[in-house]
């Protein structure tokens, strides 16, 4: 099903740049405006000059800015600081990381081009929607640069792992490039270039398909790219550039891939009791409040007993910063199924994601989806600590409004298989797929007159 390519990437020239973490940036959109000053200050050949920031207003998005873009590109290009491979080669890529918990993990995938394929086709699968006023800011840029500045994330099934085995057998002695992120994580990329391993890795993903994990608008701007081209040329041949997209794959049976939790910090627009909220919930959650403890504690806690029952029973933290107090909500037998059986699929309603927000906000709290939008009441975070640090700072300037910190259970991969292969969407900021993907490691340039190797 899935046709994948080896590619000759462009990268950083170490005989110019010494030290990738002056010039790598995390993906485009998870940059704000304080972290694009602070990569544009590392230096002058910093991805924040390529692959732009999105957080700009629309006046901003000037064909300019993509013009700039376009000048730095090749100038980085003619001055040898980006340099490309001399040989089509898929890229293994491991992360090395660590875990909340203190546990050490290597994700093991690898960097190569994908061929594209419309969504109906069931070959690459997404599981979130898109957004065109995002697309079209991409679509420029990828129009104006010809490449592909950032990987798209997605997953395939290998519960052999037949396809790293190969990849591992065939990967070069040294490493082309490492680098370590803000968060510490090491990136590490080998050449693998025998094209007798090649071909057999290209034979084994015929028979699978991809879930996107993330980067859903970086690959519906991919098609948008060559639906452009399309009208433009009046066809795009199956070996053309256009017709492909730099994707990193990673096996869902490996052992070192993580998805994390996004918790929520969800602001009441008045205030209100932690017992009341008991009584509220009582009726479709065994509810159990955590004492005996500093914050830290009980949250820890909480977290911990979630973390035991994982996939198992839909568990959720509730923190009432206001009043110090922690329960954990655990989710009666056939509440979700008599409460959104006729209105969401089976597949989404396992989800503690759409239990938190269909259950919990829109029925029992009265905050549907459009209020929670409009009115910015709720927000994500990854990290635990800080949604308590904001949530205790905003009850304590707000008495006439509670904020309450919901802590989560990460999504499972099986569950994104799942809701992909039915053909369905998950709530907004349902996975988050740790570490991300350094931009700028390799980069993919669009040359319209060569073709892709098969």
């Amino acid at each position: 099903m899935a046709l994948i390519a080896p590619f000759r990437a462009l990268r950083y020239n170490s005989a110019k740049i010494q030290h990738l973490e002056e010039v790598v940036t995390p993906p485009y959109d998870v940059i704000d405006i304080a972290s694009h000053s602070a990569f544009a200050a590392k230096n002058p050949y910093n991805m924040i000059h390529l692959d732009l920031s999105k957080n700009l207003g629309p006046g901003q998005m000037s064909e300019t800015r993509y013009q700039q873009a376009k000048e730095t590109f090749a100038k980085w290009q003619q001055e040898e600081v980006l340099v490309r491979e001399q040989e089509p080669t898929i890229y293994l890529y491991h992360t090395e990381y660590g875990l909340p918990s203190g546990k050490r993990l290597t994700r093991k995938g690898l960097l190569c081009l994908v061929q594209l394929a419309e969504f109906a086709e069931g070959i690459v699968k997404p599981h979130e929607k898109t957004f065109s006023g995002v697309t079209s800011d991409r679509l420029s840029l990828l129009d104006t640069c010809h490449a592909q500045f950032s990987p798209i994330f997605s997953l395939y099934s290998d519960a052999e792992g037949r396809i790293m085995t190969l990849l591992e057998g065939g990967r070069s002695a040294e490493p082309l490039c490492s680098a370590t992120d803000n968060d510490g994580c090491i990136h590490t990329i080998w050449a693998v270039t025998d094209p007798a391993i090649l071909s057999q890795v290209r034979e084994l993903f015929v028979e699978r398909a991809l879930y996107i994990a993330d980067g859903h608008h970086r690959y519906t701007t991919a098609l948008q790219f060559r639906a452009l081209m399309r009208e433009r040329l009046g066809e795009v041949a199956s070996d053309s550039p256009y017709n492909h997209t730099m994707m990193y794959l990673c096996g869902m049976e490996d052992p070192g891939l993580s998805v994390l939790p996004t918790h929520r910090l969800v602001r009441m627009p008045e205030a209100v009791a932690l017992d009341g909220l008991v009584a509220n919930l009582g009726h479709s959650f065994i509810v159990e409040e955590v004492t005996g403890g500093s914050r830290e504690t009980l949250v820890t806690e909480v977290l911990a007993r979630m973390a035991e029952n994982a996939g198992a029973t839909t568990m959720f933290g509730l923190y009432h910063p206001q009043e110090d107090r922690c329960l954990l909500l655990s989710l009666r037998d056939g509440v979700i199924d008599e409460a959104l059986g006729s209105k969401q699929p089976a597949a989404l309603r396992e989800l503690d994601v759409v239990v938190l927000s269909d259950l919990i906000l829109d029925r029992l709290l009265q905050l549907d989806h459009a209020r929670c939008e409009k009115d910015g009441l709720v927000d994500y975070y990854s990290d635990p600590d800080t949604a308590l640090d904001i949530a205790i700072k905003e009850g304590e300037a707000n008495s006439d409004r509670s904020p309450l910190v919901f802590l989560m259970n990460p999504t499972l991969v099986s569950q994104v298989r799942r809701v992909a292969d039915e053909g369905l969407v998950m709530p907004h900021k349902s996975t988050y797929f740790y570490p991300k993907l350094l931009t700028g490691l390799l980069l993919n340039k669009i040359v319209p007159q060569e073709k892709i190797p098969s």
